[in-house]
Parts: structure tokens; C-alpha cells; sequence
């Protein structure tokens, strides 16, 4: 965990604001708050937080301008942490900028997990680390070449050029919009069967166990995730 990293928590209900500060505080992190999409976009600009936590429903600017608005400027990782858990709801905050989504009510356990995923997220700037390694995987990008238990592991072009996405997003839920425009272009934008059946070719190269997948986790309904830690279970 980055020691001290500095959260800025969006919500207008005073409450949960002061739960979230409390708790974030306990874990050592620094937390600001505000209650307005202005005050956020003040904070953000004057403060630089190291992570935003933005609610959905909030006056004048909603959550989902609020994210594009810091998008525009700003790298920041961004997670919404809503009552609204529809499916489209997810996907259009994250298609519009957000990092990760967490559902009300949730534990701090989770929260605390997704912040720390997203803070490592900041310090692994894609492209700058020739090898990537996580449990007993290993991916050496110079060379395009997986290991998994120090033992070559064969994948087709587009599998890799997959595999190789998303870690270099490493614990953000990445949409399946998000990854068919990414690897297979617009064309496939709305080609979900060609996703299910890579992220299926995947998992069977380089997961232990299919139906309990450490690596390569979904989020039903909205998209996929690779998971920093191998040990995270499904969610």
C-alpha cells in the first residue's frame, strides 16, 4: 500500500462521508471529503488526491459528468461507490472514466481492497516494465513470453495481445466494449461471444482451477478484471 495516499471521498450524505473518513483514517490513508461535484472538482485540482470515490447521485452534477469532467484532466483513479447496482448503470460509469464500482452496502474489507488495487495501478504505467509477475505467472513483454510455474505457456497472438491488456490495467473492471474495441477493433464492439470465448482460451492456459479463476475475474453483466493478487477470490 502506498503509506499516506491521499482519498477524496464525493458523497452528499454527511454520514457516510464521515464512516468512510473514520474508517480510511484507521487504515492510515488521508482522506478529504466533499459533498458537491464542484467542491470534488475544486479538491482535485488544488489537492491532487491519489484516489476519488465518487457516489452517483449527487446535486447539480451527477456522478457519471462528475467522472467524465475529471477525465478530461486527470489520470486519477476513480471508483463509484453506489445503491444503484444495474447492470447498464455499471457500465456507462465505467465507460464514461471510473476505475471500479462498488455496490452499497459493502464491507470495508472490499473497499480497502479495490483502493489498494487501484493505487498499484498508478505506480504500473504500461509499457514501462519489460516483466510483469503475479504469483506463479510471469510475463515477459520484450520477449512475449508467458511462464506460468517457470514453464512456457503457448498462446495465440490475440490471446496474448488480451492477456497483455489487461494486465497493464491491472484490478479495473474493463468492459467488454472496452476490450473488443481495444483488440479486435469498432467493428466488434457489440461481439461479446468473441470475448467469452478468448477469456475461456485464457483461463484454461494459465488458471489452476476454470471454475474458480484467480486471475481473469468477472464482473457478470459488465466485464472482466485481472486480479494483482492470485490469492483475490471471485467475485
Amino acid at each position: 500500500m502506498k503509506h499516506g495516499a491521499r482519498i477524496l471521498v464525493v458523497d452528499d450524505e454527511p454520514q457516510i462521508r464521515r464512516s468512510l473518513q473514520v474508517n480510511l483514517e484507521n487504515k492510515d490513508y488521508l482522506v478529504m471529503t466533499a459533498e458537491s461535484g464542484e467542491e470534488a472538482l475544486d479538491a482535485i485540482a488544488s489537492r491532487q488526491p491519489d484516489v476519488v470515490i465518487i457516489d452517483l447521485i449527487l446535486p447539480s452534477i451527477s456522478g457519471i459528468e462528475l467522472t467524465r469532467r475529471i477525465r478530461r484532466h486527470s489520470p486519477v483513479p476513480i471508483i463509484v461507490l453506489s445503491a444503484i447496482g444495474n447492470e447498464s448503470k455499471k457500465v456507462e460509469a465505467l465507460e464514461s472514466g471510473a476505475d471500479d464500482y462498488v455496490t452499497k452496502p459493502f464491507g470495508m474489507d472490499e473497499l480497502t481492497a479495490r483502493i489498494r488495487s487501484a493505487l498499484r495501478r498508478t505506480v504500473m504505467v504500461p509499457g514501462t516494465e519489460p516483466v510483469f509477475k503475479s504469483g506463479t505467472l510471469t510475463v515477459n513483454f520484450e520477449r512475449r513470453e508467458v511462464l506460468l510455474n517457470d514453464r512456457p505457456v503457448k498462446l495465440t497472438p490475440t490471446e496474448y495481445d488480451l492477456l497483455k491488456y489487461m494486465i497493464q490495467y491491472t484490478g479495473k473492471v474493463l468492459t467488454h466494449r472496452t476490450l473488443l474495441t481495444a483488440i479486435w477493433g469498432d467493428a466488434y464492439a457489440n461481439q461479446a461471444q468473441y470475448l467469452r470465448v478468448f477469456i475461456g482460451q485464457l483461463r484454461k492456459k494459465i488458471e489452476r482451477n476454470t471454475a474458480r479463476p484467480q486471475y481473469i475475474l468477472t464482473d457478470p453483466g459488465v466485464g472482466y478484471r485481472f486480479a494483482h493478487d492470485p490469492q483475490e477470490p471471485q467475485s
